[in-house]
């Protein structure tokens, strides 16, 4: 053995190694430590000497390192401790050290002795611990805000799912399910629209996100609860491979909105009657005068004319008056219409598709989600010149009246197109709101846009005028088509932007 730890090769490289080394006979006794070692267990090189290796284990692992040291000694290979089979060593002031173990043969003629090689196994144990920590933070996360996790796998045609959403689906012990399955428990009206945003993202063109809020149906219980879903579509060569994602209930702030929104509508429709009494009334006012005038001129006018008394000086008087008061009440009407529409209109440049994507969130958000919108929305098409605030509440209005009108249709359609035309020989921006409703009768399509005109049993008939009012303000054009084979079908158009 002298000769073995004398030569200055293995010393050099026993003495200088960064991880903890000790060189023991085949009984077990110490015969060198590194620097390392002396400084990880607190013993000098003279303290160390001799004695036994088993003491500087924990007594509950000692059993297992003579397990390992008669396997090494039948077959003195290298080998070290199996992951998950530490030990604990104890330093001089008995602090635990959790160590991986090596275990290298050095033969000196027919002398074994044993290298072991001690790794310092806390910080894997720190990282294992930090992850578990962050699972437990996840999971905690997810509990408090209710998500759920999916992962869609197209090929194999199966979703992956946790307990959240099985309790959901009222699946509580399947940990896979079949796409059939899964789709089987939403609402057959939700269906059809959440898989054309399923298409969308694995669309290799777009960036695979997903989104949808639809319905489903406990098979259990009955229960219709809201479900809300985002994710994003992984491709793999070009193709859709999986799409990963979470849900969550919102069938609350479902609830809550519908709520909202039926008490905006009640406020809505109070403050639009209180508008349109108090316009009724000043335009009242402000005929009354001109028209009870018009009226005695006329009366003066026939009864001259029944006693043949009149002269042509009397009878041109009172004509005069009665132009005279009917030029004063067009006057006095264009005078209060401005009034009511004063304020300098403030128009930018504006993409049009995003408008309309704006629009149908707010439809969406005010509880109309009940429809199906089919969007032929003009790629590229340059931007319109407008004030998007009005034009949004323009195509709100439409979006309502549409969706209002196909309220008894079995699957309600909305369609939505975006076009470049050309009229009076410039071109202009185009978009075409076409429902599947019940549509217009002829004579009522020539009424549609006159004020207080209206088809509903608690509408005051001023949404399409106000409408065509702000279009044109807006430098656009609004009509019906009077001719639609199906439904009813607006159009506008608005003027591109410099």
């Amino acid at each position: 053995m002298n000769s073995a730890v004398r030569g200055l090769s293995f010393r050099t490289v026993f003495d200088a190694a960064a991880d903890a080394m000790l060189l023991t006979e085949n009984t077990g006794h110490i015969v060198l430590s590194n620097p390392t070692a002396q400084q990880l267990l607190g013993y000098s090189a003279d303290e160390m000497k001799g004695l036994a290796i088993e003491m500087l284990i924990a007594p509950r692992y000692r059993k297992q390192y003579r397990y390992y040291q008669r396997l090494f000694l039948n077959r003195p290979v290298k080998r070290s401790m199996s992951v998950g089979n530490e030990l604990i060593a104890l330093n001089r002031d008995g602090k635990e050290i959790l160590l991986d173990i090596s275990l290298s043969p050095i033969k000196t003629g027919q002398q074994l002795f044993i290298l072991i090689l001690f790794t310092i196994a806390n910080r894997r144990l720190d990282t294992e611990e930090a992850l578990r920590s962050s699972e437990e933070r996840l999971r905690l996360a997810k509990q408090a805000a209710g998500l759920g996790i999916f992962d869609y796998d197209f090929k194999r045609n199966i979703i992956y799912w946790d307990r959240q959403m099985r309790k959901l689906w009222g699946k509580h012990s399947e940990k896979t399910v079949s796409y059939e399955e899964f789709v089987a428990a939403i609402h057959p009206e939700d269906r059809e629209a959440r898989q054309a945003a399923i298409d969308k993202a694995m669309d290799p063109n777009s960036n695979g996100e997903f989104k949808a809020q639809y319905r489903i149906i406990n098979p259990i219980n009955g229960v219709e609860r809201w479900i809300s879903a985002r994710g994003r579509v992984y491709f793999e060569g070009g193709y859709p491979h999986r799409l990963i994602g979470v849900t969550r209930d919102v069938t609350e702030q479902k609830n809550i909105q519908k709520k909202l929104q039926v008490h905006r509508n009640e406020t809505e429709n109070i403050l639009k009657q209180q508008v349109a009494a108090r316009t009724a009334s000043a335009i009242a006012h402000e005929l009354n005068q001109p028209l009870a005038a018009i009226s005695a001129y006329s009366e003066v006018v026939l009864h001259a004319l029944h006693n043949g008394s009149f002269s042509p000086d009397n009878l041109k008087r009172a004509l005069e008056g009665c132009v005279e008061q009917a030029q004063r009440a067009g006057r006095s009407l264009h005078e209060l219409l401005a009034f009511l529409q004063k304020g300098e209109l403030v128009t930018e440049r504006s993409n049009l598709t995003d408008v309309i994507h704006g629009a149908l969130s707010i439809v969406y958000n005010d509880g109309y989600g009940r429809f199906h919108p089919i969007l032929h929305l003009q790629q590229n098409l340059p931007a319109v010149q407008c004030n998007r605030t009005q034009i949004q509440k323009v195509l709100v209005n439409l979006f309502r009246n549409a969706i209002e009108a196909m309220r008894n249709t079995d699957f309600p359609v909305l369609t939505i197109t975006t076009a470049l035309q050309t009229v009076n020989d410039k071109d202009v921006a185009v978009v075409i709101v076409q429902d599947n409703g019940p549509g217009f009768d002829p004579v009522v399509a020539k009424r549609i846009f006159e004020p207080f005109f209206t088809t509903k049993p608690s509408g005051i008939g001023m949404g399409l005028s106000i409408s065509r009012a702000l279009i044109e303000d807006n430098g656009g054009q609004l009509w019906v088509d009077s001719d639609a084979e199906t439904g009813a079908k607006f159009h506008f158009t608005l003027p591109f932007g410099p």
